[in-house]
């Protein structure tokens, strides 16, 4: 409450998340189409473009296949893991993203809390803002 947030019951927003593997690739280490292809044939459902870098979203089940072929290729991940993806985002602007990372970050903090999951999006615009700001 102190940080404009409310906790829900133990698995009441558990429906609005996948189980999907994630792993994330920093642009210039490959071009796109061959990631692409390669994530694909090793059974990635989705490649996601972002700014900075790409998202390979896969089934759990094929994730250390996918993991595996891009090792294979010799294309380092930033980020791979198998994660709880959000089915639907909600785009906060300014006040309402400052007021989440804030409330992000004292989660992250507690001793308690093992891992964070959220269905905002947060462009990189008011992200700047944001941070500029604080």
């Amino acid at each position: 409450t102190k940080h404009h947030g409310n906790m829900a019951e133990a698995g009441a927003v558990s429906w609005q998340f996948h189980k999907k593997g994630l792993l994330t690739i920093e642009k210039g280490r490959v071009d796109e189409d061959t990631l692409l292809s390669l994530a694909l044939d090793a059974g990635a459902e989705d490649v996601k473009v972002g700014e900075k870098s790409f998202e390979v979203i896969t089934d759990p089940h094929h994730f250390e296949a996918v993991k595996k072929a891009l090792a294979d290729a010799k294309i380092d991940t930033v980020l791979a893991e198998v994660t709880s993806v959000p089915q639907n985002t909600i785009r906060l602007e300014e006040k309402a993203a400052e007021q989440m990372l804030k409330l992000m970050e004292v989660l992250d903090e507690h001793d308690d809390v093992q891992k964070i999951h959220a269905n905002f999006d947060i462009s990189d615009e008011v992200m700047e803002k944001v941070a500029a700001a604080g």
